[in-house]
């Protein structure tokens, strides 16, 4: 599999040969299983074949039971720089309705190890969890700080069908998930996380000052990124691509000199509704000058029409060419989005 990233990587390098290198993420799956021998064998593959910044950031995902002391120890002396850790929760019963692999306590010991190695660290934590109380939330929240975390992603859980939490909320010894809860929750994240000095930048995104994460904002600002190996997705403003999910048939196709990607052409209207879907999530939100400039008059005509209504109602807001969720419309950004969306 490594070899097979190596050779993708290589026969995609001129996609990117005008473009310097800022971020660099290690997703998807459980990348932290690589050795460090791994990683650096993968970085030296980008490094041969791409132009990359000075100072990139390079991000691995990983879990708390997989970060132990000699893990942590290697990744900082690797040139991972920042770590992307699924918290989830700080209680037992939620990681269990999650069914995650971790412990509680495995959650706390990752992290006490993880922030004397990492300055720059970003943790997951879920609301809207069935049967966690608003004093659990705000505990959760609490321990998070305590360990000097400068960044959070936090989502609402979905209930995914096939999973251990939908059996038992399907067998009634779970409740189900309430939209109700999930905002109280949010509300909350989004006033704790500001008294400590956390920015809301996007949606489900607090960082501190000089904390964002510049690849995910990359994401939201419609940069052209490529994803590598099995089941990686890739965009380019009018085209949009995804590998096999089928990891022989990938090494496969990589061994035939073939890349195993299927690839769809994105219309003006699809454009448009990726960039309003996206944009709307951040600070930044959408810009009439922009999408004047990329998809002409008429889609600005259709955005002010659309936004008369949302403007009325206070969900968004309007500051000279730029318009923004509110604070009341965040928890509905993707309702909104999709009132914008050109079908």
């Amino acid at each position: 599999m490594i070899s097979a990233i190596q050779k993708e990587l290589f026969l995609r390098k001129s996609e990117l040969s005008e473009t310097t290198i800022e971020t660099i993420y290690f997703g998807g799956g459980t990348p932290s299983m690589l050795s460090l021998e791994e990683i650096q064998a993968i970085l030296k593959t980008v490094y041969e074949n791409y132009k990359v910044s000075h100072n990139p950031e390079i991000t691995l995902e990983a879990n708390p039971d997989d970060l132990t002391e000699i893990k942590i120890k290697e990744l900082a002396a690797s040139p991972i720089n920042r770590l992307s850790i699924g918290i989830q929760s700080f209680f037992e019963e939620h990681l269990q309705a999650m069914n995650r692999a971790h412990v509680a306590e495995e959650a706390k010991k990752c992290l006490e190890l993880a922030t004397h190695y990492f300055d720059n660290i970003t943790i997951d934590l879920m609301y809207g969890v069935p049967n966690m109380t608003i004093e659990q939330w705000k505990t959760n929240l609490e321990t998070a700080f305590s360990f000097g975390i400068n960044h959070i992603s936090s989502y609402a859980l979905t209930v995914e069908p096939k999973t251990a939490l939908e059996k038992f909320i399907r067998q009634g010894k779970y409740p189900n998930v309430s939209e109700e809860e999930a905002l109280a929750h949010f509300t909350i994240l989004v006033e704790e996380t500001e008294k400590q000095g956390f920015i809301h930048y996007e949606i489900s995104n607090f960082g501190k000052p000089n904390y964002f994460s510049k690849h995910n904002t990359s994401y939201w600002k419609g940069a052209t990124y490529i994803g590598i190996g099995p089941g990686a997705h890739s965009f380019q403003k009018t085209m949009r691509s995804w590998n096999v999910s089928n990891n022989p048939l990938y090494i496969k196709s990589i061994k035939e000199n073939n890349l195993p990607s299927t690839t769809e052409n994105l219309s003006l209207d699809d454009q448009y509704n990726e960039y309003v879907m996206t944009g709307l999530r951040t600070i930044w939100g959408i810009s009439l000058v922009y999408i004047q400039q990329e998809f002409g008059g008429s889609y600005v005509d259709h955005t002010l029409h659309i936004a008369k209504t949302h403007l009325q109602e206070k969900t968004i807001s309007q500051e000279a060419i730029f318009i923004k969720t509110t604070q009341k419309g965040k928890f509905l950004c993707d309702g909104i989005a999709s009132d914008f969306f050109r079908i």
